[in-house]
């Protein structure tokens, strides 16, 4: 069994498959935080209203108890499909873009009520659809 000078492995073949890509697995991570942190807004929201101080004559003017269930909810998808990306699927990586597009939608909307968390979470949502797109594709 020859081994190639800089490889590490036999016969110079590469061990690396999209799974393993370093910007998978950063999407991954980035979209579980993402998930709980919106898990953790939705259940704050839910749990007692006055923890967020609503902005008066806001365009998007909802309730603040059905965003808190449209966050725990979208969170929790969120998380999931981070965890499915582990896998290295294709399918995985398609949902992860739309997930994480649904999340920005839904934190700008978001703003009024936590507008420096939903800025931080807008950011999460732009770094997991750039890191989703930079990955190797599965071959």
């Amino acid at each position: 069994m020859a081994t190639h000078v800089g490889t590490g492995t036999a016969h110079g073949a590469r061990r690396t498959g999209a799974a393993g890509s370093g910007w998978l697995v950063f999407a991954a991570v980035l979209m579980i935080f993402g998930g709980f942190m919106a898990v953790f807004a939705g259940i704050a929201a839910i749990a007692d209203d006055e923890v967020f101080v609503t902005t008066r004559d806001y365009v998007f003017a909802f309730d603040l108890t059905s965003w808190g269930w449209i966050h725990l909810i979208l969170g929790a998808v969120i998380a999931l499909a981070g965890f499915a990306l582990f896998s290295g699927a294709t399918w995985a990586r398609v949902v992860g873009v739309v997930l994480a597009g649904l999340s920005m939608l839904a934190n700008f909307l978001w703003l009024p009520y936590a507008p420096f968390w939903a800025v931080v979470l807008i950011t999460v949502g732009a770094f997991v659809i750039w890191a989703l797109c930079r990955a190797p594709s599965p071959t």
